[in-house]
Order: structure tokens, then C-alpha cells, then sequence
């Protein structure tokens, strides 16, 4: 039964952090993990959709830019995918336009822009992650 929880528990909190700049991805993974969370990185919209064909994370957070295919187009294949759960991405980006792109609310769940405002960070991985168990518990 531990065992179990304990599997459920880092599913609910398994993040994967996607951009192409190594800074940006350690300096996410570090500040995410301080807050318990479980951080997987992909340098690129290939190998990030590698990473969640195969072990589907509870939370995306997504750079537009990238070399390859950028984030829209992952977001895209993400939820084309009818063999993966539904997964929440977040797109992080520096890029003003992305309301240009045709039905780009659709594919992802929220926004934000960077510089990363830590705060909105942490607000908006919480408000989309599901409830953790304990806390519905504690709750009733």
C-alpha cells in the first residue's frame, strides 16, 4: 500500500521542464525541486515527446522557440496523441506573438511570458497540477 502511494505521489508531481537552453532548464529543475517536485528535462520538442510517449509527466512546462519543432507544434502532437493521459502544458516564452498562431488556447493551458515571474511560476504549476490526495483528505 506504500508502495502504491508513494507511486501516486510522484506521478501527481512528475514535471517535464522542455527548452533548449541548458540554463533555463537547470535553473526550472532547481527551483522546482526545492519545492518537492520531480523534474525531467528535454533539450528539444523530439526528444520531449520521447520523454512523454514514455512516461507520461503530470505537468509540461513548455519553450516556444526551439530548434527542430517548436512548442506549439509539440503542444499540438501532445494532444493528438490519443494514447496519453491529458496533460496540462504550460508554455513559457519570450516571444510576443503567439497569438498569431491559429488555435494556439487550444493547445496549450497557460501562459506565461518570460522573464519568469517565480511567483506566477509556482502559482500556476500548483493551479494546474492535479490536488494531491493527502490534501483532499485532509480536506473532508
Amino acid at each position: 500500500m506504500f508502495t502504491y502511494q508513494q507511486e501516486t505521489d510522484t506521478q501527481q508531481t512528475h514535471i517535464l521542464v522542455v527548452d533548449d537552453v541548458p540554463d533555463n532548464c537547470w535553473m526550472l529543475q532547481t527551483l522546482l525541486e526545492l519545492e518537492g517536485y520531480k523534474v525531467d528535462i528535454a533539450g528539444d520538442g523530439y526528444e520531449a515527446l520521447d520523454l512523454i510517449e514514455s512516461n507520461p509527466p503530470a505537468l509540461i512546462l513548455l519553450d516556444m522557440m526551439m530548434p527542430g519543432i517548436n512548442g506549439l507544434e509539440v503542444a499540438k502532437r501532445v494532444r493528438e496523441n490519443r494514447r496519453l493521459p491529458f496533460i496540462p502544458i504550460l508554455m513559457l516564452t519570450a516571444w510576443d506573438n503567439l497569438s498569431d498562431s491559429p488555435d494556439y488556447a487550444s493547445k496549450i493551458d497557460a501562459l506565461i511570458t518570460k522573464p519568469i515571474d517565480f511567483d506566477q511560476l509556482f502559482v500556476t504549476v500548483e493551479s494546474l497540477l492535479p490536488p494531491k490526495k493527502k490534501e483532499c483528505l485532509e480536506a473532508l
